[in-house]
């Protein structure tokens, strides 16, 4: 059964509807925006005013902690006092891990309950154990009977609840049983979501978040493709957990919230940033706008008429590719990471300048493409270093005008041109072309032209080609409105079916874009939702912003896209959590000064984790782990052991450094270009 309607068109998934207080979640509502107060619950004044600020720009759902009861005691007055200050309208959260008493208190104040599966009434010490099955109905026996008095309360005072995995915080049981994966995560939450039924309480919203966006976006279609089976269609919260800040945070969210609502899954987002949380709203409302100009009520053509692109949803899996070499220093293949193209602007030169200036060893432009008009204006390619040439082909240009000026064409270039279901004649005359000179073509098509080009392409075979979308997006889909992501799914479904194992050119286009303005953000968020959603499915051996026309920073962009969807290590990978008011230290002011002394370090990941909620869990996914372990002092993890306790804060960040020396992955920085 699969975990959406259809891949290729956004069709939103039917959900029961649940109301947290009177905010409707799920059903024929909007996707609702979320965050976070980051104060100490117990400061109910500082905690009223956050939520103030938050419901100001636009947060619809506000979420407070509740470590303990007398945090969760706090909760009635702020609930008073946010009410009385115009806001009554908007629920209140209680966010719950550890205490089954803290939520049996928060829960006669608040219009919400988020429980945490792996720590209410359970515990992670990453003991190895086995479980029989006598045992393991004991335990959830146990659960049902820690379980079932919140559902009680909850289902007599009309409150809503959130079961919220996280792949950080998985239980020992969880672990032993299932491993720490999507898996776990998923039969993590189902347990306590039979304990709820069992109630008949069905006011439920779920989420499985991870800081690693595949896991999170496996882990949702797994809990759908689930629930399916068992006739359930409750709601889903979006999130990736511990994204970090700034344009990483940003990427990292969208990558793995927008690819979710992209396939119709998803009722409600917040996105985790390490800064004020106010910044977190504009940035989820643009991704929701997004989403939902692409919803349509059509329903897909029946499975029997869908392609198949071939992909595992629950698994990754990177697409076989054939090995082609542009240059000396530029190979795609399946052994190769995808490789970044940058548009240059009309002085190629000055473009080139550019980019040698800003260029860092580890994010070069890989690939310029050129725009040509007219084979006179062909000029003379300057030599690019590493790097190897496109050209962008005008449909009125033909071979016979470019041979007179072949030998400017270096071997290995690159020709872009678009092809329509009657250019057969065309394509087999460039794709001559190409292999007469050593060149190479990129045909771009929409998905619906392939199958009537499909006889020309197999007489030319495969060797020599990469595909990717024409300007045209998606040409005849399926279902309407189609989408790039559904787009490129559909083409690499149709070079699968061919038997065609070309690499595929992503592209970010103003032909590409979903909606909205031309900010930087905007750009971004387009470029996860496309390059980053793909990529998350093993799609992808060049990319491209070409929306972004400042050459140096569209480079930027391209690697920390594919930083963020883990297809390509240029810099250290930085887990940071949200603060909150479990929160130890300054989160943003440390995550910026650790930032600053080791964000050279490519291929080392460091966790900075305000409390031990999701530190521990999450420190068995990174290399390295600051957290906080009490008020002022620091506990130093390798992978998921902590090594050492209780440091002053003042001392942490140079303990640090010696640890990463000591396990032999310190390198000083590279001197900073002229």
């Amino acid at each position: 059964m699969s975990y959406c309607a259809s891949r290729f068109s956004t069709v939103r998934r039917p959900t029961i509807e649940v109301m947290v207080g009177s905010v409707g979640v799920g059903g024929a509502h909007p996707i609702r925006l979320q965050s976070m107060t980051t104060s100490d619950t117990q400061d109910v004044a500082a905690t009223v005013k956050q939520s103030i600020a938050l419901a100001e720009v636009g947060c619809e759902i506000v979420r407070i902690t509740a470590p303990n009861v007398a945090a969760a005691k706090c909760l009635q007055a702020i609930r008073t006092q946010f009410t009385a200050a115009g806001f009554g309208h908007v629920p209140l959260v209680a966010d719950i891990h550890f205490l089954p008493s803290a939520a049996m208190e928060a829960v006669e104040h608040v219009e919400k309950v988020r429980v945490n599966p792996g720590n209410y009434a359970d515990k992670k010490k990453f003991s190895v154990r086995e479980y029989s099955d006598s045992d393991y109905s004991t335990e959830l026996q146990r659960l049902h009977d820690s379980f079932s008095p919140l559902v009680k309360r909850s289902r007599e005072l009309g409150r809503a609840m959130r079961i919220g995995t996280n792949h950080g915080s998985l239980s020992d049981r969880i672990m032993n049983r299932y491993g720490d994966t999507p898996l776990g995560m998923v039969e993590s939450a189902l347990e306590f979501l039979r304990i709820a039924e069992a109630h008949s309480y069905q006011q439920i919203i779920l989420s499985m978040k991870a800081s690693n966006p595949k896991v999170m976006i496996q882990a949702y279609r797994l809990l759908v493709q689930r629930m399916a089976q068992e006739a359930m269609h409750y709601p889903l919260h979006l999130g990736v957990t511990e994204a970090g800040d700034g344009e990483d945070g940003r990427i990292k969210s969208a990558i793995g919230i927008g690819s979710l609502l992209l396939d119709g899954l998803g009722d409600t987002i917040r996105v985790s940033l390490t800064e004020d949380s106010v910044y977190e709203v504009p940035v989820a409302r643009a991704i929701a706008d997004k989403a939902m100009s692409l919803w349509t009520a059509d329903r897909p053509s029946p499975i029997a008429n869908r392609p198949d692109d071939g992909i595992d949803p629950y698994h990754f899996t990177k697409r076989e590719t054939a090995t082609l070499q542009f240059s000396p220093g530029v190979t795609v293949g399946p052994e190769q990471p995808p490789r970044v193209v940058v548009r240059a602007g009309a002085d190629l030169t000055a473009t080139l300048s550019q980019l040698a200036a800003g260029k860092l060893k580890d994010t070069p432009a890989e690939v310029i493409l050129v725009q040509l008009e007219a084979a006179s204006q062909l000029p003379q390619l300057p030599d690019p270093g590493a790097a190897a040439y496109a050209l962008e082909l005008t449909p009125a240009l033909t071979p016979a005008e470019l041979r007179p000026f072949a030998q400017k064409l270096r071997p290995g270039t690159i020709l872009v041109r678009e092809f329509g279901a009657n250019d057969a004649a065309p394509l087999t005359a460039f794709a001559q072309f190409a292999r007469e000179h050593q060149l190479i073509l990129a045909v771009a098509l929409a998905p619906g032209d392939l199958p009537v080009l499909a006889p020309t392409l197999q007489q030319l075979g495969g060797d020599r080609l990469i595909f990717t979308l024409n300007s045209a997006k998606a040409g005849p889909d399926l279902t309407a409105p189609a989408h790039a992501t559904g787009a490129y799914r559909r083409l690499a479904a149709g070079l699968r079916g061919l038997g065609f194992r070309a690499p595929l050119w992503i592209r970010n286009t103003p032909a590409t874009a979903v909606r909205g303005d031309n900010s930087f953000l905007s750009k971004l968020l387009e470029a996860s939702f496309l390059t980053g959603g793909l990529l998350c499915d093993g799609l992808g051996d060049l990319v491209s912003i070409e929306t972004e026309a400042d050459a140096p920073r569209a480079v930027r962009l391209a690697y920390n896209v594919l930083q963020g969807a883990g297809a390509r290590i240029s810099k250290t990978e930085f887990v940071a959590c949200p603060s909150c008011g479990r929160t130890l230290f300054d989160l943003q002011t440390t995550t910026q000064r650790i930032r600053a002394q080791t964000g050279h370090l490519k291929g080392v990941k460091l966790a900075i984790m305000g409390c031990i909620v999701n530190g521990p869990g999450e420190m068995a996914d990174a290399d390295f782990g600051y957290v906080g372990g009490a008020p002022g002092k620091i506990n130093l993890y390798v992978g998921k052991n902590c090594v050492q306790y209780n440091i002053p804060q003042a001392d942490a960040d140079a303990k640090l450094i010696a640890l990463i020396k000591e396990h032999g992955k310190w390198f000083d920085p590279a001197p900073a270009p002229a």
